[in-house]
């Protein structure tokens, strides 16, 4: 399968130019469903992803137990306490995601949410009843494992991002093909993927990116909320899906060379790529 290698002259041509005459709503209005107790920072990582890549307005959907913590991270985000059970989203909270789908642009669902019936209930919501594009993640990936025909019967595009072991658990292969292997996964679930790793692939099955930025300093815990935050804030801004999910790879991993050029790869975190991240958008 040919390949296409996404460039900053790219990212320079597909991000939407910033009119004059314009507001927030005209960059997107987007939803996160993220965290629960000892996960804070994966929500707080995500939406702040989103904001450093130019989202208009983030709606950041959390377990009512870490309302307060979030509120208090994130001045930029509109917070939203759900129903939770145990310190993650109870099946109650389906119904709040439900009455915030036909305001949105794009939903981000997964990061940090854990393994429960109501992960599984909030992401069956948003899969049935959004008719936007969504990002899957992390928990969002997982839970579906044993209900991957949701996924096929979406119409809407769906964007998931998962590591190896993720993309093992929802069907994929672990082979040394990674190509082969996310291009048959994305035909089987109607999908794109975004199967990370060095040199991540992302692939709908017929058209295929190559992502080259990025380093060893990025395989820290909290970097793939960053990723997932920041495809969402594309989607949300208008960019084709496809398109979203590379663009997305390439600004994150180019974050990374940044701050691993003036901190080192070593001590980087998952803060100091958003702090770079501006600085590669028009």
């Amino acid at each position: 399968m040919q390949h296409q290698i996404i460039t900053q002259q790219d990212i320079q041509r597909l991000l939407p130019p910033r009119q004059p005459q314009t507001h927030k709503g005209d960059y997107g209005k987007i939803l996160l469903i993220c965290g629960s107790r000892g996960y804070t920072g994966a929500a707080a990582l995500a939406a702040m992803g989103a904001l450093r890549s130019g989202a208009g307005v983030v709606y950041l959907l959390v377990p009512e137990s870490i309302y307060e913590i979030e509120a208090g991270k994130l001045w930029e985000s509109v917070v939203i306490p759900a129903p939770d059970e145990e310190g993650m989203l109870a099946e109650a909270a389906a119904q709040k995601i439900e009455a915030y789908l036909p305001k949105m642009d794009a939903v981000l669902i997964g990061p940090g949410l854990g393994q429960s019936a109501g992960t599984l209930s909030a992401v069956k919501t948003v899969l049935r009843q959004f008719d936007g594009p969504v990002v899957l993640d992390a928990d969002g990936i997982n839970v579906l494992a044993a209900h991957k025909d949701i996924l096929r019967d979406r119409t809407a595009p769906t964007i998931l991002t998962p590591h190896m072991g993720e993309f093992c658990r929802i069907g994929g292969s672990q082979v040394s093909d990674r190509v082969s292997a996310a291009a048959a996964l994305a035909g089987e679930l109607g999908c794109i993927i975004l199967l990370k790793g060095h040199r991540t692939v992302i692939t709908d099955g017929d058209r295929l990116f190559i992502n080259e930025t990025g380093n060893p300093g990025m395989a820290t815990g909290g970097s793939g909320d960053v990723l997932a935050g920041v495809i969402v804030s594309l989607l949300g801004q208008g960019l084709d899906p496809l398109y979203a999910a590379a663009c997305g790879a390439y600004l994150h991993g180019a974050a990374g060379d940044l701050a691993a050029q003036r901190i080192g790869q070593y001590g980087m975190l998952p803060t100091d790529m958003l702090q770079f991240l501006p600085r590669l958008l028009p």
